[in-house]
């Protein structure tokens, strides 16, 4: 007769310590509407309208790049729901290829692109908040970076401090981002009530046909939709990522798609494509400048 023993050490659970589950389905709409909308639909339109040619080629381009995203964020959704922990990229490389290459692709993203990238959004938030008080002249190299620091110090000190501020701050940036394209959507059906519609007379002429330009007005549309990943980094803090997270990448995804439409519909009632494209501005600047001198 053999005798049988139990192993009573009870094993450690694998997650014991993790992220609070605090974001939900408006919360996170609300962070991926906020990163993708930014200065891309401000000056994407002019690139797009560019390199197509025509009006109407322009509108099938910003649906086009809508749809990749699109789907583009689905892929990642699947990859959230199997995988269903925060780090985005790093998260799936290290899971299918390993820690080197995890490793590196983390630090790629995270020094050459993340980097770049914060610190060209952070100038650009300084110089808009400094541009009233130099009005007549040049911003000082010094105060804009002064200021750029400080923003993004504010924003690490709120993220790593608590999430629900950052939710919170992050509903209140993209409200105001949303509300001022949709006052420029305001103005453009305001223009089209008044029969401005010229622009969109014979919305295919000229369009373009060569690959070249095709792909390089594809790219400047993707370009305004940047960010559709973003929100797998955040996954662990997701309530229910199985449920929430398909739902939020195809809820902010359309509702980004469907406000670029209306933002370009807006300008073109606003503007001629020849004013758009000779324009050294961006193209949103130039039609709220328009409106206000009639």
């Amino acid at each position: 007769m053999g005798l049988t023993f139990k192993n009573t050490k009870k094993a450690p659970t694998e997650n014991a310590v993790g992220l609070k589950k605090e974001i939900g389905i408006l919360q996170g709409v609300s962070i991926v509407v906020g990163i993708i909308v930014g200065s891309g639909i401000f000056v994407s339109p002019v690139g797009v309208l560019k390199n197509t040619q025509s009006v109407g080629l322009s509108f099938i381009m910003w649906v086009v790049t809508g749809l990749f995203s699109t789907l583009g964020a689905i892929v990642y959704a699947e990859l959230g729901v199997t995988i269903p922990r925060s780090g985005g990229e790093y998260t799936y490389i290290l899971e299918t290829f390993g820690p080197f290459l995890a490793f590196m692709a983390l630090w790629i993203t995270f020094i050459v692109i993340g980097t770049v990238s914060c610190a060209v959004n952070s100038l650009i938030f300084a110089e808009y908040l400094l541009r009233p008080f130099f009005f007549t002249c040049d911003i000082p190299k010094s105060a804009l970076q002064l200021v750029a620091l400080l923003a993004l110090m504010t924003l690490c000190f709120i993220n790593c401090y608590r999430v629900t501020w950052s939710t919170k701050l992050s509903i209140v940036f993209t409200t105001c981002k949303v509300a001022a394209l949709l006052l420029i959507v305001g103005f453009g059906t305001y223009y089209l009530a008044r029969g401005n519609v010229s622009s969109f007379r014979d919305s295919f002429e000229d369009s373009a046909t060569n690959p070249g330009a095709l792909a390089n007005g594809f790219y400047q549309g993707f370009w305004a939709f940047a960010g559709w990943n973003y929100l797998n980094f955040l996954t662990g803090e997701m309530k229910n990522p199985a449920r929430n997270l398909p739902i939020v990448i195809v809820l902010s995804l359309s509702i980004v798609t469907l406000i670029y439409l209306l933002a370009n519909m807006a300008y073109l009632a606003v503007l001629s494509p020849f004013e758009i494209l000779s324009s050294e501005k961006t193209s949103a600047a130039v039609a709220v400048v328009k409106f206000n001198s009639r």
